[in-house]
């Protein structure tokens, strides 16, 4: 019997071997850092570290949907080093960042990976999806399936009739203006950022809508503005519903596939199988720089309009007062007064773009608070290192007007010569 027990336990620690030895890198190291529950914001930085690159490959954890990239792939091509007054590396430790890609003029002036990442990883999004989901909206409208924003919400997700969203537009959804009551603290295990995502959902209606619904009003519509996750996902459902469509398919007909991403994508979903919307795309990093690049070139896609006019006008313009001097909120971007916009998510993630500088930067990380309001000063380095981009293409911009101006006086020089040579010849 001793000599069965110990055979059995020789076999299961063979098999266990050969499993361990059959799991790629990344697998490895989120099975030694397992996080014990699925609520992110209370995770180790390790486990943070471990599970943001494999979150689609955790069905344990949280079921996803592929997006799935097409045949042909938009080209990034190599341009010239970009010549920055900090010191790359070091920043990139300070924010521990696990990809930093920059492209300007369409073409890749830096990119950088940390953490043991990789270009042909997946990093996840949190809010960056937020923007993503937003011009979701816009294509909606665009293909027909939704009218206005200017719809009431209760119009297409008649499960939030009688609740205090029946009089909220989609606009003041798009611009956090709904004057809902909801906690966005990510500190707080108390908070509706923290208690909607172990939501149980009533029987028949969506997990997002069933806690939504329950919420009270603190301001009239439109009139406060007020950052809140659950709305976003509201948006999702929504334009699910409108488009009779889940969103990771309407995301690879729309973008994903004609503007050319280089690998599929995922989006991880709610307990009730609708895509999480205010979060959680799983991405190369390149492909969130080339969303970038989608929306810096007016939102085409294999040569036809996938917004209606003038959406991303309104979008990534100032269409709420965050309270922050030079800061704004538009249809789920940041927007700056400069005219620069970008989506952002919690743990270092972002998508920064200026369009006076033909400028997308994309990054991924795992900083050690979510924002900067548990602690730390991560957001507002990287706000930084975004105005020291700036800065190294405007001298850059400078330089090559001042060798243009040389080479017009060395030209009318020459001319000039040559006028005297005339002269004196005759």
């Amino acid at each position: 019997m001793k000599k069965a027990i110990l055979s059995l336990i020789a076999l299961v620690l063979i098999a266990g071997g050969i499993a361990w030895a059959t799991l790629d890198r990344d697998l490895r190291q989120l099975l030694l850092n397992l996080p014990t529950n699925t609520d992110v914001l209370f995770w180790s930085t390790s486990q943070r570290d471990a599970a943001f690159r494999v979150m689609d490959r955790v069905p344990f954890l949280i079921e996803s949907r592929i997006v799935p990239s097409g045949d042909h792939v938009l080209p990034l091509p190599a341009g010239e080093p970009l010549a920055i007054d900090l010191d790359i590396t070091t920043y990139m430790e300070d924010q521990r960042t696990a990809a930093l890609v920059i492209v300007q003029d369409g073409k890749i002036r830096l990119e950088e990976y940390g953490l043991d990442f990789g270009p042909e990883g997946r990093w996840t999004s949190f809010s960056v999806a937020k923007s993503f989901t937003s011009t979701l909206v816009g294509a909606a409208i665009k293909d027909g399936y939704i009218d206005s924003i200017d719809d009431k919400v209760s119009d297409y997700i008649p499960d939030l009739q009688g609740s205090a969203y029946d009089n909220v537009t989609i606009e003041q959804l798009l611009t956090m203006t709904s004057g809902v009551a909801w906690n966005e603290d990510y500190a707080d295990p108390a908070s509706d950022v923290a208690l909607f995502n172990t939501h149980k959902a009533e029987p028949g209606v969506d997990v997002t809508v069933s806690y939504m619904r329950q919420l009270g009003a603190e301001a009239e519509p439109g009139t406060v503005w007020s950052y809140k996750t659950g709305e976003t996902n509201l948006i999702g459902v929504l334009a699910s519903l409108a488009t009779n469509r889940n969103l990771s398919e309407y995301l690879a007909e729309k973008i994903w596939q004609p503007f050319g991403m280089e690998q599929d994508a995922t989006w991880l979903l709610s307990s009730t199988g609708l895509e999480i919307s205010g979060c959680c795309i799983q991405a190369a990093t390149r492909d969130f720089a080339r969303f970038g690049l989608f929306i810096l070139g007016g939102g085409i896609a294999n040569g036809e309009p996938v917004l209606p006019d003038g959406w991303l006008a309104e979008a990534t313009s100032k269409q709420a007062d965050i309270g922050v001097p030079g800061h704004g909120y538009g249809y789920q971007w940041w927007t700056l007064d400069d005219g620069s916009f970008h989506a952002r998510g919690i743990f270092g993630q972002g998508i920064f773009i200026d369009p006076e500088r033909q400028l997308v930067i994309a990054s991924n990380g795992n900083w050690p608070q979510a924002t900067d309001r548990q602690g730390g000063d991560h957001d507002k380095q990287r706000m930084a290192f975004y105005r020291q981009i700036q800065l190294a293409i405007d001298r850059e911009t400078e330089q090559s007007w001042g060798m243009v101006d040389s080479e017009a006086v060395l030209v009318t020089l020459s001319s000039h010569a040559v006028s005297i040579t005339g002269a004196n010849a005759d």
